[in-house]
């Protein structure tokens, strides 16, 4: 029998704040959701750290998407949150998650709040949930949840190093609308902190705003800092 719910964490290299994140989710395995690790090929003790506290620890094809899809066919159940290494869920995010599903939507996400007291990123939160709300598009780092029929029935996340959770979203967005649940996931700043948020935010706007235009994907990422597989 399939579980109810998985949570797919891709990783690369995030031994130093993994444990962490998979401690803050052992209450949710104990109320039977299972979690993957799907590691792209970490140079450090991600992989190990992923087996000792998730249900299960993969490799995967380098590269989000892959590493997203590899883990939702190995260990599949009747829902699928997909998490960022660096995102932490509501405690109650399992119930909250499958009371959406079992409902009208087959697919949602969460707000987010940007773990910083910083007025900027704090309005950058509130500008990502209104813009997500307007336009049913949401990203990975509001953790992203969809039955798996549906998942499986359009394909998974498309084979791309950037922007796979719009595309997602946007072939998701046609079966019909997604839950905006105002519960928030809570992600690290430090994308903002290492590269200054202006500089980040005008940068994410520019490689959307490229992206919707039709601009290779690939060279998408490179800008954004992706290292290649």
């Amino acid at each position: 029998m399939r579980p109810a719910l998985c949570i797919v964490m891709p990783v690369l290299d995030e031994a130093g704040t993994l444990g962490e994140r998979l401690a803050a989710l052992q209450p949710l395995r104990e109320r039977g959701v299972r979690v993957v690790v799907a590691d792209g090929g970490s140079q450090d003790d991600t992989l190990a750290i992923g087996r000792a506290g998730a249900d299960l620890a993969l490799l995967a094809p380098r590269g989000r998407a892959a590493q997203m899809n590899a883990g939702a066919a190995a260990l599949p159940a009747e829902v699928l949150l997909f998490l960022h290494a660096d995102t932490a869920l509501p405690a109650d995010a399992d119930r909250l998650v499958l009371r959406a599903t079992a409902c009208r939507f087959a697919w949602g996400r969460f707000d987010v709040r940007i773990a910083s007291q910083r007025p900027l990123l704090r309005l950058v939160s509130a500008l990502m949930n209104l813009r997500s709300r307007w336009t049913g598009i949401a990203t990975g780092d509001q953790a992203i949840f969809v039955r798996h029929e549906l998942f499986e029935r359009v394909g998974g996340f498309p084979d791309l190093p950037l922007m796979e959770d719009i595309a997602l979203s946007r072939t998701l967005k046609r079966t019909g609308p997604p839950a905006c649940l105002r519960a928030r996931v809570t992600t690290s700043a430090r994308r903002w902190e290492r590269h200054g948020a202006w500089r980040t935010i005008l940068l994410m706007w520019q490689l959307r705003a490229a992206y919707f235009l039709g601009a290779d994907p690939r060279q998408l990422a490179i800008r954004y800092g992706y290292r290649p597989r």
